[in-house]
């Protein structure tokens, strides 16, 4: 039993941002009800790599949902769209602005069957504004959250970060958002109409960025691995890999300086404070990296610990998906599809001690679960 057992979640959304909303609610104990368009489904259950047939990344962000198949543009299919609106507690979509109005099914249609319903909505741009109508993929709202503007190397072309932190971003704002007003409507007995958009969930993870532009009125410059508060901070090259360094913290700093034999850097003026290092960042990396360069990744690593230093290897996905701490906390589990057969997939980060999350269930075929969750339909209460 989850921290949200009894709810019931529809979730028209596709692709990641809203399904990954979904995840979140499902993995903590929501009955989320993935409504799909009958003979394709999500279009995400076409993203490759396959396993079994089956859409690993689909599989990865779809579990512990079930799915049914409806066709929303039928009468039938609105007809039992409506009537299990009528009970649910969320619905969940990712839609551009008005289309669920246009089928019938936005918020002021659904809130007149059942106030007490709480919409999530995201969209590329949010649902006011000049760019409203306009489609948004994590791509198009990486570059203009200035997201891509400070990422990679100082010199050369504007780098999309490999990880859609649009989508997922969003996914999170929603979730947050839809939580609050489960808590506003304990107090009201009202739900109430929750949005996000791609745009402004990535724009709201450039914290450091912000601060900079409020500040100073000026852009932030791109600064590749640097940090732009902290020094230093940052991934540094040693004989044999690459490691981080967080040895900002003037004690840190201190103990770095002994860990290298370098006590006449402690004293350089050019890097005796934290705002000194960040000024001269460029020249302290120089100097560091001649140092580090000359043991293993292994060797630091230990001594960084002993000193209390954080710091850490940079692992491939596959060794992090490995890594020892990573298993320890149960962020790898293993589920079994009917199709694909056995998978690992994510655990849940949020570790909750009376009612933790979990992986119950795979994800769903399309439509596997049509005929059981209409029929409850017709259920007496």
């Amino acid at each position: 039993m989850g921290a949200l057992s009894g709810l019931v979640v529809l979730d028209l959304s596709c692709h990641l941002s809203g399904p990954y909303c979904g995840m979140l609610l499902a993995d903590h104990g929501a009955d989320v009800i993935k409504i799909e368009r009958p003979g394709g489904g999500d279009e995400a259950r076409g993203m490759p790599p396959f396993v079994g047939g089956e859409s690993a990344p689909f599989m990865l962000w779809n579990r512990n949902k079930r799915s049914v198949a409806l066709d929303l543009k039928s009468e039938d299919g609105k007809a039992a769209f409506r009537a299990l609106a009528r009970t649910a507690d969320i619905v969940v979509e990712n839609f551009r602005p008005g289309t669920m109005a246009r089928l019938g099914f936005g918020y002021e249609e659904l809130a007149a069957i059942n106030p007490r319903l709480i919409y999530g909505a995201i969209s590329g741009f949010g649902q006011t504004g000049p760019y409203r109508d306009r489609g948004g993929f994590d791509l198009v709202t990486q570059g203009m959250s200035g997201l891509m503007s400070v990422c990679g190397p100082a010199d050369g072309p504007p780098h999309r970060l490999p990880i859609a932190i649009s989508d997922v971003a969003a996914g999170m704002h929603l979730c947050v958002g839809i939580l609050s007003a489960l808590e506003a409507r304990h107090r009201t007995g009202k739900g109430q109409f929750v949005e996000v958009s791609l745009l402004e969930s990535a724009l709201s993870y450039g914290v450091y960025e912000a601060a900079h532009v409020f500040a100073t009125g000026e852009k932030p410059p791109r600064i590749g691995q640097a940090h732009r508060g902290s020094s230093p901070y940052q991934v540094f090259e040693t004989a044999d890999g690459w490691i981080t360094v967080g040895a900002a913290q003037q004690s840190f700093w201190m103990s770095l300086c002994a860990i290298l034999d370098a006590p006449e850097l402690a004293e350089d003026p050019r890097f005796r404070e934290n705002s000194d290092r960040v000024a001269n960042n460029a020249e302290l990396v120089e100097v560091l990296s001649a140092h580090l360069r000359k043991q293993g990744s292994a060797h630091w690593l230990a001594a960084l610990d002993a000193a209390g230093i954080p710091a850490g290897p940079v692992l491939d996905f596959d060794e992090a998906l490995s890594d020892p701490q990573v298993l320890a906390r149960e962020m790898v589990v293993e589920t079994t599809h009917p199709k694909a057969g056995p998978m690992r997939t994510f655990g849940v980060p949020a570790k909750l001690s009376m009612t933790p999350g979990g992986v119950a269930r795979p994800a769903p075929a399309l439509g596997e679960h049509t005929d059981e969750v209409l029929a409850s339909i017709n259920e007496p209460a």
